[in-house]
């Protein structure tokens, strides 16, 4: 797996982090998707809100059923906007979770590559701690022997 000094599996790894990398703006972007879309489902619902508030104070002072029947047109509109809303909310709450499982599974992948890095490179030192002690023994037996 590894040579002298170099990882073989670098150019993986560099894949891994940028996958990583790419997971992570595909998680924030579904991120602020989703919250727009949790924005905009509030402020229907408060037009819906202030839309019966407005129904309420006006109530005695309406005159026609053209205009009853105007608010009760505006009024299922805006519930049907509402329940679209929020059919949207939900689409986009599993699509954050999707986008969150391939994050997490990008992090672990590089993380698996990065573990196997360390124990190459600790296992590569240790070699060469190991040579060199033999080495200096070698050299020590040598001086013993010559005097």
């Amino acid at each position: 797996m590894s040579t002298k000094r170099g990882f073989t599996l670098h150019q993986v790894l560099n894949y891994r982090a940028d996958l990583e990398r790419l997971r992570k703006q595909e998680f924030a972007t579904a991120r602020q998707d989703l919250d727009r879309a949790n924005d905009k489902l509030e402020q229907e619902r408060q037009e819906a809100a202030e839309l019966a508030r407005e129904f309420a104070e006006r109530n005695g002072q309406i005159d026609s059923v053209v205009e009853l029947q105007l608010y009760a047109d505006f009024f299922a509109r805006k519930r049907e906007q509402i329940k679209q809303q929020q059919e949207r909310v939900v689409a986009l709450d599993r699509i954050l979770e999707h986008r969150r499982e391939e994050l997490v599974q990008a992090t672990q992948d590089k993380k698996v590559l990065e573990s196997l890095k360390e124990k190459k490179e600790l296992a590569f030192r240790q070699e060469q701690q190991r040579k060199e002690r033999d080495f200096l023994d070698e050299i020590a037996v040598q001086k013993k022997g010559r005097e």
